[in-house]
């Protein structure tokens, strides 16, 4: 399927094809098109993070992200504990002041960081999307490692590199559906 979204993608508008292309559809053909000219989108693709859309952008009913999650039903713990990362990463990017850096999970500062340098270092949005899957991989895992870790307390007391060893598999097992 054909999915689009504006050009110049920053944070939820990278997690959202990622979550399109790791969980909803492998093949997923990513289409970015110009904010000026978004009346003229394909036809044939599903809009996303564009206002007046079932997907739209970040809004007081959440980011486009956990849109996804409730419309495709994705009970993922780790994509839960993500979406909060992810939220917190969109409040810290809009907000001005002091109220900038309260964010419930920390995590989502750093996300901002992050995805502020790849706009930097990408060539442009396809270039941007294709650094930064692994990027998103890594936040899931680390997301997943925390659900593990709640769902068996044990775990925690293994070693950090033991304790690794032993999640990575489940983890990257996730990855592949």
């Amino acid at each position: 399927m054909k999915w689009v979204t504006t050009d110049h993608i920053h944070l939820d508008r990278v997690a959202c094809p990622w979550l399109i292309r790791r969980f909803i559809d492998s093949d997923a053909e990513i289409l970015f098109v110009p904010h000026a000219t978004i009346d003229s989108r394909p036809d044939d693709a599903i809009p996303f993070a564009i206002s007046g859309v079932e997907l739209g952008p970040h809004d007081d009913h959440g980011t486009c992200f956990e849109k996804f999650l409730r419309k495709y039903r994705l009970d993922d713990p780790a994509l839960t504990k993500m979406a909060a990362v992810i939220a917190s990463g969109v409040h810290h990017a809009i907000t001005q002041g002091p109220e900038r850096d309260r964010v419930p999970a920390l995590e989502g500062i750093g996300l901002d960081a992050l995805s502020q340098g790849m706009m930097l270092l990408a060539s442009d949005d396809r270039d941007n999307l294709d650094r930064s899957m692994a990027l998103y991989d890594a936040l899931y895992a680390y997301c997943k490692q925390l659900a593990l870790l709640e769902q068996d307390p044990t775990l925690a007391k293994l070693g950090f590199f033991q304790r690794a060893e032993t999640m990575r598999g489940v983890v990257k097992g996730a990855l592949r559906r």
